[in-house]
């Protein structure tokens, strides 16, 4: 069916390069989109630009509930000459031309020019100073509020040159990642399917996957959504003549397998339960592989019991397989065990192979059992441990006497319609496709869009019939670049240069992308059309409604989640020697919280400073008892106050951050301290020069005794070039460094009695978390300030540039004023000037996206799947 769709298209890969390759990858339209009032040339409210900080006694009373100190309004008053000559006195030693040092060099330094020769040095310079990382400690710092005034002058030049020249900077094209495409298909099809099936990985930038500048398609890529494409459309309509395949589900080797797994039935244990979405109806054949030992054994073939494998369909029991305790590799079969053919529906059915619960309550051994049950498959042939079987992995083949298609959820989606003749089958088809292609291209289809589309109907109905035909249009649906990307159009009256409003359809998706991950519904692609959305007080009400929706979920476990990283606890796996405890579900159990109280954050409209402080959780039993809390029974996340005294605040007491900071054998203040810099403070150390040991280089040991993790630090930091960045990393990693791998609470390593306490860089003793928390929140500017621009980086799916900043500062200060309430800081970025206006530079008598972003070519003429005047987007 791929190859039908490639040869009907004239090559869907070439059309989708070149629909990328015009200017900007934009295709104009005839008439211009309506510009409200509300998008005629902006009005600058310069008020914003008052360094004094100041807020009103209200806002101050409500700021009372969190520890945050705020700072003072400089009253002193210096000329620009003055405060250059302050620049070169103190920063200039060691960012000369010579030295560069932070490859950055102020020599020549000019207040008064700095916003138009280099307003990325000043940007730059803003950040170090909000931060107070600038002069380094120990370096002489000018007297009184000198390093203010100079922060305030800097912030105010550089938001005046934006008001005068705004740049709301530009992106080419967006692709549909991985997690866009699980969203969007499900949207449309009503189906569930996992895009790594078919898709490569997603590059990151800047944090996050969906930034436009790394996401240029290759052959390759383009191929694999052609190869999705046929097979999502062939499993959601559904295939009675569809060949025997296998489809293989990997339990992994961390998942302990000694409690029943979510979706199996009660009184098991171990294995797996997933859904699978079966292409007809017919007979499937089951297949169990067990884990053996290094010599071919079966794991815990020493086991005083035998066991029994039920294997079920949708909760039902289909097969009750027997284990034969003598089996090995070498059998016929080897650690393989088959059911005999079972009938099964098409759709998604959930399928279960899991242990029958041989015994409860724990074992007479000379050991503790372990939560990660097979650490080591040795353990499996030694006698005397209690140990039980381990599916590796679970197989589904068929179908075999495929019979036909029943009903599924997808079906019902897709056929809204049946003919009853020859005759009704176009008619219906045009309807269906209609449908489907208005919200698979996220606007409204136009009559060569259906045209376009009926072209495969037809090849697919000439051989196959009208279900045939219409699987055929679904897969060119899926494969066009009106789906796979968002290409944002300009209107034809918009001048070859300058600020353009983005249309109102490219604003709809804008808009769900950002707080739903998904397409936009109904309702907001009506408003785009209509050109309603972009009214301001229109667009804030249905970003509020978009906030109300269970989908806005997706702001934790798609920005949060990969703001905070919390993809890199897969990376680390805790040495089972020293941490023989942790397993996936406790990694996964870690993440859940994390993504839970950011998801609380957002849908009660929580103050920002809550991630920081918050004396709250989200936790079930299993993390209870890792955490040492009382009183938490069940598997269900539900929301738990710290007990008192308890070291836990905030994002910094969370399981999952502690972890994946961690290396798999001890605790890493450097990538704590990293972490928390690059992250948190937005502000990363600089890499380390070049021929730097590392510290696995130092010895563990010394006069017969096991070094601590600082002991071993000092040791690597006692050469100059790495003490100048890590005297502001360590304090920070060792403040949290009583938080073992596993983010357990101890007091010794290595039977040595831990020492925490470190120097702050501007001076604050720090020797545990809370007092890490007050150090950073004496200056709650930087914090916030670097959490919008991560929203904003992956609101507007492109990188955050210097002419950014500018709104950063004034979406900060506007959430100040409202206790920084996380929906301020939302609405905020979908009322900029970034997220509503896309900035054209003309350029060779061509339109170029924004300084600093690449250009395509002029587009050759569109293909027939590609018609004039249309896009996706």
């Amino acid at each position: 069916m791929k190859s039908l769709v490639v040869a009907g298209s004239g090559c869907l890969a070439l059309l989708a390069i070149a629909s990328l390759d015009g200017p900007e990858g934009i295709t104009r339209r005839d008439a211009p989109s309506p510009q409200p009032a509300s998008l005629a040339p902006a009005s600058y409210d310069l008020s914003f630009l008052d360094a004094s900080n100041e807020r009103t006694p209200a806002a101050v009373a409500r700021n009372g509930a969190h520890p945050v100190l705020r700072r003072k309004a400089p009253t002193t008053t210096m000329s620009n000459v003055a405060l250059g000559d302050v620049v070169k006195k103190t920063c200039a030693g060691c960012h000369s031309d010579q030295r560069r040092q932070g490859n950055l060099t102020l020599q020549n330094f000019d207040l008064a020019t700095i916003g138009q020769t280099a307003p990325e040095v000043a940007e730059k310079m803003i950040n170090k100073l909000r931060t107070g990382m600038m002069p380094p400690p120990g370096r002489a710092r000018p007297g009184g509020d000198t390093l203010d005034v100079l922060l305030n002058t800097l912030e105010r030049t550089m938001d005046t040159q934006f008001a005068r020249n705004p740049n709301a900077g530009s992106r080419a094209f967006q692709r549909l990642n991985r997690a866009e495409y699980e969203r969007a298909v499900k949207d449309l099809l009503a189906i569930d399917v996992k895009a790594g099936t078919w898709l490569p990985l997603d590059t990151k930038s800047a944090n996050f996957d969906n930034i436009a500048d790394v996401q240029l398609p290759s052959a390759t890529l383009l191929d694999s959504y052609l190869d999705a494409a046929s097979e999502i459309a062939r499993l959601a309509v559904g295939d009675p003549k569809a060949s025997v395949s296998t489809s293989t589900y990997k339990i992994p080797r961390l998942a302990s397998q000694l409690e029943q797994v979510e979706g199996a039935p009660v009184g098991t244990r171990g294995g797996t339960s997933v859904t699978h979405t079966f292409p007809a109806d017919g007979e499937y054949v089951f297949t169990v592989t067990l884990h053996a030992i290094p010599t071919g054994q079966l794991f815990a073939s020493t086991a005083p019991f035998d066991e029994k494998i039920e294997v079920s369909v949708n909760g039902e029991r289909v097969a009750l397989l027997d284990i034969d305790r003598g089996m090995s590799q070498a059998d016929p079969q080897g650690m393989e065990i088959r059911t005999k053919p079972v009938p099964v529906k098409a759709g998604p059915n959930r399928i279960t192979a899991t242990f029958l619960r041989t015994f409860e309550g724990p074992v007479n051994d000379n050991i503790v059992p372990l939560g990660h049950s097979i650490a080591d498959t040795q353990i499996g042939a030694q006698a005397g441990i209690t140990v039980q079987a381990h599916i590796q992995n679970f197989a589904v083949t068929g179908p075999y006497n495929p019979t036909g298609v029943s009903d599924t959820p997808s079906r019902r989606r897709i056929f809204s319609c049946r003919p009853l003749s020859a005759a009704e089958a176009r008619p219906c088809a045009e309807k269906i496709i209609g449908r489907l292609g208005a919200q698979a291209y996220r606007r409204p289809m136009q009559a060569n869009d259906v045209k376009a589309l009926m072209t495969f109907y037809d090849d697919g109905a000439k051989d196959g019939g009208f279900e045939v035909g219409i699987r055929t249009a679904v897969e060119a649906m899926l494969a066009s670049p009106h789906f796979i990307f968002r290409i944002e159009e300009v209107p034809a009256a918009a001048t070859a240069k300058g600020r353009v409003p983005v249309a109102g359809v490219d604003l709809a998706s804008r808009l769900s992308f950002f707080l739903w991950g998904a397409p936009p519904d109904s309702q907001l692609v009506a408003l785009g059309r209509s050109g309603r959305l972009q009214d301001t007080t229109v667009l804030v009400q249905q970003t509020r409604r978009l906030l109300a929706d269970k989908r806005s979920e997706a702001l934790s476990t798609r920005f949060a989640a990969q703001w905070l990283r919390l993809q890199d606890i897969e990376l680390v796996h805790p040495d089972a020697n020293q941490f023989p405890d942790f397993r996936e579900q406790l990694s996964d159990d870690m993440r859940r919280e994390t993504e839970l109280f950011f998801n609380y954050l957002v849908r009660e409209n929580r103050s920002l400073n809550d991630l920081f402080t918050a004396n709250y959780t989200f936790i079930n039993e299993g993390l209870a008892r890792h955490y040492d809390i009382p009183g938490v029974v069940g598997d269900h996340f539900r929301k738990v106050n710290y007990p008192a005294g308890s070291p836990r605040s905030g994002i910094l007491g969370h399981g999952s951050v502690l972890t994946l900071t961690s290396h798999a054998n001890r605790t890493s203040p450097v990538l704590r301290g990293k972490w928390v810099m690059e992250v948190l403070m937005g502000s990363p150390p600089p890499p380390p020069p070049p021929n730097v040991p590392d510290l696995e280089k130092v010895g563990e040991a010394k006069e017969g005794r096991l070094l601590t993790t600082r002991e071993r630090m000092e040791v690597h930091r006692a050469a100059a070039t790495c003490k100048s960045c890590h005297q502001f990393i360590d304090p920070i990693g060792l403040a949290l460094d009583n938080f073992d791998v596993m983010g357990r609470w101890r007091i010794k390593e290595n039977g040595e009695a831990l020492d925490t306490q470190g120097d702050f860089y501007d001076g604050t003793k720090v020797s545990s978390p809370s007092e890490l928390q007050a150090a950073l929140l004496k200056r709650p500017v930087p914090l916030m300030r670097s959490f919008t621009q991560n929203l904003m980086a992956y609101a507007l799916g492109r990188r955050v540039e210097y002419y950014d900043a500018p709104t950063v500062r004034r979406i900060e200060a506007a959430a100040r004023a409202k206790d920084y309430r996380m929906h301020e800081f939302i609405v905020g970025v979908v009322k900029s000037e970034a997220f509503r206006y896309r900035t054209l530079v003309a350029q060779g008598g061509a339109e170029q996206a924004a300084p600093g972003k690449s250009s395509p070519a002029p587009a050759p003429a569109p293909s027939s799947t590609a018609p004039a005047g249309s896009r996706g987007r």
